[in-house]
């Protein structure tokens, strides 16, 4: 059983155990819907960073990179270009407040040119990405973390998708826990606070 921040107890999902961080990010933003387009992009971005490492290793990074990468704006980032972009990329191998991995960095610049790309075709990146799910979430409910998948047939579906329009690190995987995080499915356990209001968000 996990604890609240005051102290008492609750059923919320153990993922997110008892640090004050992750237990305010999972009963703030985990699940609740998000169909902001830019607020998409950053977060399929960061989740691409945490490829082979914890959530919690990206989330207590999230700000670091937000300052670096001008807070996930694609229009900007796209607009880097050439010798400008070899250089900015060689600046962020050496920020110690990321990830310095050279294919994840290159990856936020690779998703923003196929963000661009997208949008030149008069696609919005939310439409694009919502329409896996029929614009609504899904409501399942999962009563132990066992049940709980790492991909769907929706998640391998977006992921194809992705790769085709361009995007990388959007493997199944990196993919369902994105659409867990951004509400596109409720997976909240039905014995979690959170299941109900997420719900109620979709409503």
């Amino acid at each position: 059983m996990a604890t609240n921040l005051d102290g008492t107890a609750t059923q919320r999902c153990p993922w997110c155990g008892t640090a004050p961080d992750y237990v305010a990010y999972h009963d703030q933003i985990w699940g609740v819907p998000e169909y902001d387009n830019h607020a998409l992009f950053a977060k399929l971005c960061l989740d691409g960073q945490q490829a082979g490492l914890s959530w919690i290793t990206i989330l207590r990074k999230q700000a670091n990179y937000e300052a670096a990468f001008l807070n996930f704006n694609p229009e900007r980032l796209s607009g880097i270009q050439g010798d400008e972009r070899r250089v900015f990329m060689e600046e962020q191998m050496q920020n110690a407040g990321i990830v310095r991995n050279r294919l994840k960095i290159e990856s936020i610049f690779r998703n923003a040119d196929s963000y661009m790309a997208l949008q030149r075709q008069g696609i919005k990146f939310s439409d694009f990405l919502w329409d896996f799910v029929g614009g609504v979430p899904i409501q399942n409910a999962w009563r132990a973390m066992s049940d709980v998948p790492v991909a769907t047939p929706e998640s391998e579906a977006m992921s194809k998708a992705l790769k085709k329009a361009g995007f990388n690190f959007v493997g199944p995987t990196i993919v369902y826990a994105f659409m867990q995080a951004t509400g596109m499915v409720n997976d909240h356990l039905v014995s979690c606070p959170r299941y109900e209001e997420v719900r109620a968000l979709s409503q």
